[in-house]
């Protein structure tokens, strides 16, 4: 398909971010970082974006999501935006894993790219990636686990390639990296490659593509990512 005008929300962590893509080309992108409530926010942010661009939310050919991991209300709203724009407007939908939009930003010419995101509670979500043909290929699901565990799993599935690490908060592994770096028989660099969390400019660019190759869902079909249930779930407990 023909994708002129894509519109990305990425409302997967504290700093929320939308972009536009026009023609492939980044026309627009606005962030803010505040405790303010998605429901909100993201609207007022759009209007703002959409009225700079002098552009309709009716005229976009394509509509971009972060899908998870992240955290669940602004997943949820984002998902919901993007479902009920798609609906209305009769138009497809990308989902994109903010783990990959986080190793799409990787410049490494490493073998494989081990993306990190801060998941709390002592764990990381994360992934891993292999290059093929100037693309990233999944090795591996988003899951949720320690850094201590993910290394292990690194080393179980790495072989002989090389491995390495991205993430917008660096210091989340690297203490892990370096205690475990002489244990781990592949060769991977100690030094995480720190990358950008604004994440809606690379979904688009990412989702830009898939759209282009008819890679695409719709709102009845697309579903969030969580990887792991929210807080309360997790505290409910049966009468």
């Amino acid at each position: 398909m023909a994708v002129m005008l894509l519109l990305a929300v990425d409302t997967s962590s504290r700093l929320g971010s939308l972009a536009v893509l026009r023609d492939g080309q980044l026309a627009g992108v606005i962030s803010t970082f505040a405790d303010e409530p998605y429901s909100t926010r993201l609207f007022r942010q759009l209007d703002f974006l959409l009225e700079e661009l002098r552009t309709e939310v009716r005229q976009f050919d394509v509509f971009a999501v972060v899908a998870g991991p992240g955290l669940f209300t602004g997943l949820r709203v984002g998902l919901a935006a993007v479902k009920g724009w798609a609906e209305v407007f009769e138009k497809p939908i990308v989902a994109v894993s903010g783990l990959e939009a986080v190793a799409a930003q990787a410049k490494s010419g490493a073998q494989l790219i081990a993306p990190v995101m801060d998941a709390r509670r002592g764990q990381i979500y994360a992934a891993l990636y292999r290059r093929e043909d100037d693309r990233l290929v999944s090795e591996s699901e988003d899951h949720v686990c320690t850094s201590s565990e993910f290394l292990a799993e690194i080393g179980a599935q790495a072989g002989n390639r090389s491995v390495q690490f991205v993430s917008p908060v660096p210091e989340i592994i690297e203490g892990s990296l370096n205690a475990a770096a002489r244990d781990l028989r592949v060769t991977v660099s100690r030094s995480v490659e720190r990358v950008s969390p604004l994440l809606a400019p690379v979904v688009a660019e990412l989702a830009f593509e898939r759209a282009n190759r008819g890679e695409v869902t719709d709102a009845l079909r697309l579903d969030a990512n969580y990887i792991r249930r929210s807080d309360a779930e997790l505290s409910w407990k049966a009468p």
